[in-house]
């Protein structure tokens, strides 16, 4: 079996299910634990929650990048490992349409990553010596497209629609140092085109100096089209292709946040991913060994003064937290991630450069299996207004 992909992961815990799920929050809300649903920032594309788009400049064109690069180090009882990976995170576009009132946004952006190598060897009654590997690598990506609206000066809806695209694929192999035994290779292929929707509500209110948000999203669950194949290599290949049972989980989440003088913000935001209830392979989720998947995350950011003339007035530090339930149910031990991060705004432009760093650590005495991890994200965010007329 081929597969050819840029891994966002090396995580052996990215073997099962769909592997690692990516949160989809902008730089700068990553540094703060991965908030979003009650982020609402008039300089920060934020994909996560839909409804936000329409806190853009009326006047402002917004454009997102950022790339990462991740260095694990995982335990198990074959010994332990270190690995470090990279790649382009995810491309975001901001746009007003009809004043403050309605936005759009488009993107792409990562949805869940496959990336592991694991070997082990051992032998039969000293006659036979084997090596069990296991390997897995891939991508399911997604494009977006966006649309948000004001239905006063307090209430704000959106939706996303996303196209989703890619192959998860996953092999084991039994090969023998003996001639005269034939290696086993099986593999499956999970190869997805499919398509789910996002919808999102936010209150907000400004009184004097303090700004307060309240938001949330809902996503219904969906079937997921994909082909889903099968092969085994011993002497010779058998290939089964067929569309599996595949489900989305219902998705839904609250969050909020508090920002004082444009100064200090305070975030939190809570996520439920009903993952025992959808099916995988044509097996119930509670059967197959999932759980529904909890997220709790907490953010903090401060500038001493955003119009100040000293440039360390004007940087943004940003810290967070985020626990979170893994969606196996073998897997009994909570992920745990802290993560700080500073913006760097430019003088001339209406850009800021957001860094990250987070530290996460998965696994436990539950499993044996340990993954600490290192993570360093940089992300430009630009701001330039595009939408206004020129006096000659």
């Amino acid at each position: 079996m081929g597969l050819s992909a840029q891994n966002m992961t090396s995580s052996p815990f990215s073997r099962y299910g769909y592997g690692d799920l990516n949160e989809n929050v902008p730089t700068g809300y990553r540094a703060m634990g991965g908030v979003g649903f009650g982020m609402r920032n008039n300089r920060a594309i934020n994909p996560s929650q839909p409804a936000s788009y329409t806190s853009c400049d009326s006047l402002t064109f917004m454009m997102d990048i950022a790339a990462s690069a991740n260095w694990s180090r995982y335990r198990d009882a074959s010994g332990m490992r270190n690995k470090a990976n990279g790649n382009l995170e995810y491309l975001t576009i901001q746009i007003p349409l009809y004043k403050r009132w309605i936005a759009m946004s488009v993107g792409l952006l990562p949805y869940s990553s496959v990336g592991y190598n694991v070997s082990m060897s051992d032998s039969i009654n000293s006659d036979y010596h084997f090596t069990k590997s296991y390997y897995g690598e891939g991508n399911i990506s997604e494009v977006y497209g966006g649309l948000s609206f004001n239905v006063c000066n307090w209430l704000a809806l959106g939706a996303n629609i996303y196209y989703m695209w890619g192959d998860l694929g996953h092999m084991r192999a039994l090969s023998f140092t003996e001639t005269n035994v034939n290696t086993t290779i099986q593999a499956v292929v999970l190869s997805v085109s499919s398509v789910r929707f996002r919808a999102g509500a936010q209150f907000f209110h400004t009184f004097g100096d303090h700004t307060f948000n309240v938001g949330a999203i809902y996503e219904h669950k969906m079937k997921l089209h994909n082909d889903y194949y099968a092969i085994e290599t011993q002497t010779e290949d058998t290939i089964q292709t067929y569309d599996g049972g595949f489900e989305l989980p219902m998705v839904w989440g609250v969050g909020g946040s508090y920002t004082w003088a444009n100064r200090l913000t305070l975030a939190f935001d809570y996520e439920r991913q009903c993952m025992s209830s959808v099916l995988y392979d044509s097996i119930p989720g509670d059967v197959y060994g999932f759980r529904d998947h909890n997220r709790y995350a907490f953010g903090v950011e401060y500038r001493h003064n955003p119009n100040g003339r000293k440039y360390a007035e004007r940087m943004i530090w940003r810290a967070g937290v985020s626990v979170q339930d893994e969606y196996l149910s073998v897997i009994k031990d909570k992920k745990i991630t802290a993560s700080i991060g500073i913006g760097f705004p430019l003088w001339s432009v209406g850009t800021v450069i957001n860094t990250t760093i987070e530290y996460s650590h998965r696994g436990g005495s539950a499993t044996g299996l340990v993954d600490n991890s290192l993570r360093f994200t940089i992300g430009a965010s630009i701001a330039e207004n595009w939408f206004f007329k020129r006096k000659l």
